[in-house]
């Protein structure tokens, strides 16, 4: 395989800064996003529980999203090292033709979709009782999440998920600046989803965009219900196989199929 293998020190340099990068991107976003949202009253969020999360939750937060940022960092220091090598299918340069052109947005959508779809059924398979206490019970202490718990993953579902778009950047083409835009929207949803407050405008959630798009409204309902709403960017597939619960403040419809959390 081309661009493999790699060199060693240069994995572990490369490693080094992704995690330090990656946690510190973690304390600059968060830190702010959270004490505008539960340190002061926003006049234009709406917040969305009743619950204050407790400084137990938020330690719990913090150390399991430091954890996974080690273990995000390891499969993506793998495919740097591969891209140094022209290793990867990620590639530069300016689009030539309109081809290309549309590949950029058509190649964000075919990432954010399968990172979507692995994300649901991934995160529902864990909340069946036999694996939900080894898999995805940390993340579920924060029943009012808060900001920090954006990342704060069991280290087996950090894993589930650290190596899928790095196995996708070696096989379908995608340019380094769609990969950015990937990233920094996935950090944003997180961060936003897992706010506690509701950031988007009202009239966003009551249209296209509410119900099509996950939003805090939608995955709060996951944490204080524990069942249901188990997709990551889209209500596609909690649409399609029947465990979409709605958003706060709706009826919250019955669970056709038992998948249990408690």
């Amino acid at each position: 395989m081309e661009g493999w293998p790699i060199p060693f020190w240069g994995f572990v340099e490369t490693f080094a800064g992704l995690s330090a990068i990656i946690i510190a991107r973690y304390f600059a976003i968060v830190a702010p996003i959270h004490w505008a949202l539960w340190k002061r009253t926003p006049t234009r969020a709406r917040r969305l529980s009743r619950r204050d999360p407790t400084r137990a939750t938020i330690r719990n937060e913090i150390r399991l999203s430091t954890i996974s940022a080690f273990i995000y960092a390891f499969p993506a220091a793998v495919v740097l090292e591969m891209w140094k090598a022209g290793g990867t299918a990620i590639y530069s340069g300016l689009p030539q033709g309109l081809g290309e052109w549309l590949w950029l947005p058509l190649s964000a959508a075919l990432y954010l979709f399968a990172q979507d779809t692995w994300f649901y059924f991934s995160h529902r398979l864990m909340h069946h009782p036999k694996l939900f206490r080894h898999t995805h019970a940390g993340h579920h202490r924060s029943v009012q999440p808060t900001p920090w718990a954006s990342f704060s993953f069991d280290p087996v579902e950090a894993a589930s998920m650290a190596w899928l778009l790095p196995v996708m950047a070696l096989i379908l083409p995608i340019h380094w600046v769609t990969a950015l835009m990937i990233l920094m929207l996935m950090t944003i949803n997180a961060v936003f989803n897992h706010a506690g407050w509701e950031v988007y405008p009202k009239r966003w959630i009551q249209g296209w965009w509410g119900r099509h798009i996950i939003t805090a409204s939608h995955h709060n309902l996951h944490h204080t219900k524990f069942t249901g709403n188990y997709g990551l960017y889209f209500r596609f597939w909690d649409k399609v196989m029947g465990t979409d619960r709605g958003l706060v403040g709706e009826t919250i419809k019955p669970n056709p199929v038992p998948v249990a959390a408690e």
